[in-house]
């Protein structure tokens, strides 16, 4: 008998024994679990009244219970279409998932409006147009937007129309793909029959649609209107081009949607036949993950309540590999659709196709997802092994130091996410409160920097750091972790020459085999922080050394000097700038551009200590002093992410 949590305990009593919705939800009031019920009151108590010895994951969740909504509904219908929708919305880890359930694309025909368009979009919106999809292959949804460009002159605009309307037709009109129904080249009528043959394409009566084309085709030529008969011939060819290669096998006529199912272990596939007319023309497909403990008959009927249950374009027959325990309430929330579970014949050959795609793309899944945790998860697994750690360091940050004698010191953060570089979470910083060669300071305020900065934002935390160096930056990182109140954050150094691991409260250092896994991770992150520590510290030696020359010339303030490097680039491109070149910048006249040409010429190490050199005190002493002299410093964007694309 498991304890009540007080806060459900005193709504048991008040539920009622009629159908419904219930959300269980943890001591934050993030929702664990959605299920729906034919009995609220019976259901949800016996989620207490066992100790589900048979489920790790229902155990799991009953002891995370705190407290408890529910949602009275009038049949157990409409608890199945709520139970999705409650799903979809809030993602419930206890939840049977759906991968990319939110990722394919639908094509939209807006046939709500007088003059129809058509588009692709990923939202499902109630506003009266027809969805078709979705779309997992992503290549059929363009080759039948191609087609239908080529067959149906649908326009492009957005003209709100008839309200809206252009006083001249555009581009489109005069390439031919677009009838103009904007300024009346095109009746409603004529527009919304072509509309009906586009919806019949779509929906895969792709025979409907030539029969259509071949009679106005005839009638065309009949009438002696050989132009329009032209465009018909060439839209048949196309049409009857793009249905040879959709028609898969021909089976007997009708149109089903065929469902096959394939389970390894926590995973599964679904697999989505779509036959029309005879002719299997689509397939679609679904993972589903989090299914633990749970029957294949609970897992199929997830999928279809929460995916095809959703799908406009469903045919009057669905065929099943196997029956379930909603299939009654699937039917009614679905009209005029039947469910199927065949045993012989046609049908049956239909889902025994329908289980070999479904076990080909499982088989597909888990060999690329062996190869990835291979190459990735592993040394993962390995180096929290080797550490002891508590939790698996899924994601860990490396810090390095780069200065160059004293000057230009700065730091650098590179992110791990299961073993693979994630550059987006890069961070470089310039040390600021450090004066000269100190090391240890400078990780201290870079570590100190990087976690104030990250608890501020509310942002996750790494699972482990890292810090190249030995016990001393070890040290001052962990009483940078201390003084945060993150010292139970795992921490650990990697020092370069014995490549030894220091972990606080050990005295020894762990020394890992050269070929370990999880020391070349360790080695390919330390290796990538001090690339990027290094990168940035050239940059900035390099900055500081291309304004040290105008620095040094009184006159020069920060707003010039942009300029010029702004304009020229460097101090060579200004040395081999004319007079009136400098003097078109904003702030330089000829005069002034003429005694900076003489004084960077004075400047240069090949310039002859002559005359020129003799007339740069008279030169210096024409120009008004600068009034400062801190030099141009760029923008210094300390913890601005690195885009994914950075080497």
């Amino acid at each position: 008998m498991q304890t009540v949590p007080e806060s459900v305990a005193g709504k048991l009593s008040h539920l009622p024994e009629s159908p419904g919705v219930y959300l269980w939800k943890d001591d934050a009031g993030e929702v664990l679990y959605v299920g729906k019920a034919k009995r609220l009151r019976s259901r949800v108590r016996s989620y207490f009244a066992g100790d589900h010895r048979e489920s790790v994951k229902t155990r799991a969740l009953v002891n995370r219970i705190r407290d408890l909504e529910t949602l009275v509904v009038p049949t157990e219908a409409h608890a199945l279409v709520l139970e999705a929708n409650l799903i979809k919305e809030y993602r419930p880890k206890f939840n049977i998932a759906l991968r990319d359930d939110k990722s394919y694309p639908y094509i939209k025909v807006t046939v709500q409006e007088p003059f129809p368009r058509v588009w692709v979009t990923r939202r499902l919106e109630d506003d009266g147009a027809r969805y078709f999809g979705p779309y997992t292959d992503v290549g059929a949804m363009r080759r039948a937007l191609n087609v239908v460009r080529r067959l149906f002159t649908v326009r492009s605009c957005s003209y709100d129309m008839p309200r809206e309307m252009p006083e001249r037709a555009c581009l489109d009109h005069a390439i031919g793909r677009c009838k103009a129904p904007c300024i009346g080249l095109q009746s409603e009528a004529d527009y919304q029959l072509m509309i009906a043959e586009l919806v019949a394409f779509l929906e895969g009566r792709t025979s409907d649609v030539v029969r259509r084309v071949r009679e106005r085709m005839e009638e065309a030529a009949a009438n002696l209107d050989f132009e329009r008969a032209a465009e018909l011939r060439d839209a048949l060819r196309h049409l009857e081009q793009m249905e040879e290669p959709t028609v898969v096998v021909q089976v007997e006529g009708g149109d089903r949607d065929v469902v096959g199912y394939a389970r390894d272990g926590d995973d599964a596939c679904v697999a989505l036949l779509r036959v029309r007319g005879g002719r299997l023309l689509a397939r679609e497909h679904r993972f589903l993950e989090n299914i633990a403990d749970s029957p294949d008959a609970e897992v199929l009927a997830a999928y279809l309540s929460r995916t095809y249950l959703t799908v406009e374009e469903r045919a009057g027959e669905l065929l099943v590999p196997f029956d379930f325990d909603d299939r009654e309430l699937l039917e009614e929330s679905m009209g005029r659709t039947r469910v199927v579970v065949p045993q012989r014949g046609t049908r049956r050959e239909l889902v025994d196709l329908a289980q070999q795609n479904a076990r080909h793309l499982l088989e597909e899944s888990k060999l690329a997802s062996a190869e990835t945790e291979q190459r990735a998860v592993d040394p993962v697994y390995e180096l929290g092994r080797a550490l002891e750690l508590q939790r698996l360091p899924r994601s860990f940050v490396c810090f390095d130091i780069s200065t160059s004698q004293g000057t230009d010191t700065v730091g650098s953060c590179v992110w791990f996410e299961n073993g693979r570089p994630k550059r987006a979470e890069y961070r470089k910083f310039r040390v600021k409160t450090v004066e000269g060669t100190d090391d240890f300071a400078s990780m201290n305020e870079v570590v100190t920097r990087y976690f104030t900065r990250r608890v501020e934002e509310g942002k996750p935390l790494p699972d482990l750091v890292v810090v190249d160096g030995g016990k001393g930056q070890l040290g001052v990182a962990q009483d940078a972790l201390r003084a945060l109140a993150l010292d139970t954050l795992p921490i650990i150094s990697l020092a370069k020459r014995e490549e030894e691991i220091f972990i606080p409260g050990r005295s020894e250092s762990l020394r890992l085999p050269r070929r370990s896994p999880a020391l070349r991770m360790l080695q390919q992150a330390r290796d990538e922080a001090h690339r990027f520590a290094i990168t940035y510290n050239r940059k900035r030696r390099t900055m500081r050394t291309v304004t040290s020359e105008l620095l040094q010339i009184p006159g020069v303030g920060p707003t010039r000097r942009r300029a010029l490097l702004s304009h020229f680039g460097s101090v060579q491109g200004v040395r081999e700038a004319t007079e009136e070149e400098i003097a078109e910048l904003p702030g330089f006249s000829l005069a002034t551009a003429r005694r900076l040409l003489v004084a960077l010429a004075a400047s240069a190490p090949t310039a002859p200590s002559t005359s020129v050199a003799s007339a740069v005190p008279d030169v210096a002493s024409s120009f008004r002093p600068a009034g400062n002299d801190g030099g141009c410093k760029s923008p210094d964007n300390d913890l601005s992410p690195i885009p994914e694309t950075h080497p």
